[in-house]
């Protein structure tokens, strides 16, 4: 099994800054990663159709007395394939893995509610952008964790009033460098800056019942699978759907998918990833703890795996109910791949784990 793996990656892989803020050094830590001889790879394997993996629960794991983790929030890859995990344990926001799982580096900002994390190639460099909720801040940094421009709080410019609650909980980057925040647990609104963090607009809301309007817009992207026609996916967690709107604001469609209750999208060839953080059970359609699993959907927006969840079924046109099948998750935050298909699960109040490696097959 092992070798046929390999074999499909391998076969996939062939088809001046100015810093305003500070950071801890850097530290080069190999040394603390616990890492097996050779992956150690759940017998089960889990997902659907064309998207199956085994599980390697230990791919992440390091001292946490020297590198902690409170929740793993997010992670992302750069052109170099390193892998950029963000906790919000203020001791190491960033953790950099390779693929193997060894730990490259480490830095902090100090954040005590770290939580969006979002790559951007800027005319060759690259960026990451970060929120924290808890403090109302978002902050584009170089890969080493200079912090080169932190966007103004909404209420201390105008866009919202005093009593506006603001806790962003994701970025994504346009075409033209516009910064689109996700103000998934305050208002609910997505809000729209120039590359300098010049406000433009904002859209959406709080509703449960109208399309336009979220309910803890939690996730943002950029979706460039059509690229004459770049549009934005938004999470609407509460709604267990992805709405899409234009890159200035206008409504255009709703994806339900009944059962999940979704964090960021995540874009990747002409799939969208997410992780299912809540769940359901039959008779008890309530959201519920430690029910997560991994939804995927292909180009024409129909759910066609779910990795620790249910087969995906549909009827007359219309998705089933989806509900956790395996229970290899508790609350799924963030689901990374990689250039060999590889996933990279992080997760949320889950007893401070590190991420998991879902080896596809």
């Amino acid at each position: 099994m092992q070798k046929t793996s390999i074999g499909r990656r391998n076969f996939i892989k062939s088809s001046s800054i100015i810093t305003i803020g500070t950071v801890l050094a850097p530290t080069t830590a190999s040394s603390f990663s616990i890492l097996p001889s050779k992956p150690e790879l759940s017998r089960e394997i889990i997902g659907h159709g064309d998207y199956r993996y085994r599980v390697e629960k230990n791919w992440g794991n390091l001292n946490p007395k020297s590198h902690p983790v409170k929740n793993c929030h997010e992670m992302v890859v750069d052109s170099k394939k390193r892998l950029f995990m963000l906790t919000d344990h203020p001791k190491n926001n960033i953790l950099v893995y390779d693929k193997s799982g060894k730990l490259l580096n480490s830095w902090t900002l100090h954040l005590k509610g770290a939580h969006g994390l979002t790559i951007h190639n800027e005319n060759g460099n690259e960026f990451l952008y970060i929120t924290d909720p808890s403090n109302g801040r978002v902050l584009k940094t170089t890969l080493e964790g200079n912090i080169i421009l932190e966007i103004k709080n909404p209420q201390k410019v105008g866009v919202y009033s005093e009593y506006m609650p603001y806790r962003p909980t994701e970025t994504a980057i346009g075409p033209q460098g516009d910064i689109y925040i996700a103000d998934g647990y305050g208002s609910q609104f997505i809000l729209q800056y120039d590359s300098k963090g010049q406000f433009i607009r904002k859209f959406g809301g709080d509703s449960f019942l109208q399309p336009d309007k979220f309910k803890q817009a939690h996730g943002v992207a950029l979706d460039t699978r059509d690229p004459n026609n770049p549009t934005l996916i938004c999470s609407a967690r509460i709604k267990n759907s992805f709405k899409r709107f234009s890159l200035d604001g206008k409504y255009l469609e709703t994806y339900y998918i009944p059962g999940a209750y979704i964090s960021r999208p995540v874009i990747d060839d002409d799939d969208i990833y997410s992780a299912v953080c809540f769940g359901m059970e039959k008779g008890n359609y309530n959201l519920m703890m430690n029910k997560g699993f991994i939804t995927i959907m292909n180009k024409e927006n129909r759910v066609i795996s779910n990795p620790g969840g249910s087969k995906p079924k549909y009827r007359n046109g219309k998705l089933d109910l989806i509900l956790q099948e395996e229970p290899v998750f508790k609350q799924c935050h963030d689901v990374c791949v990689d250039d060999d298909k590889n996933l990279y699960v992080c997760q949320w109040n889950a007893g401070g784990v590190y991420p998991y490696k879902l080896h596809r097959v």
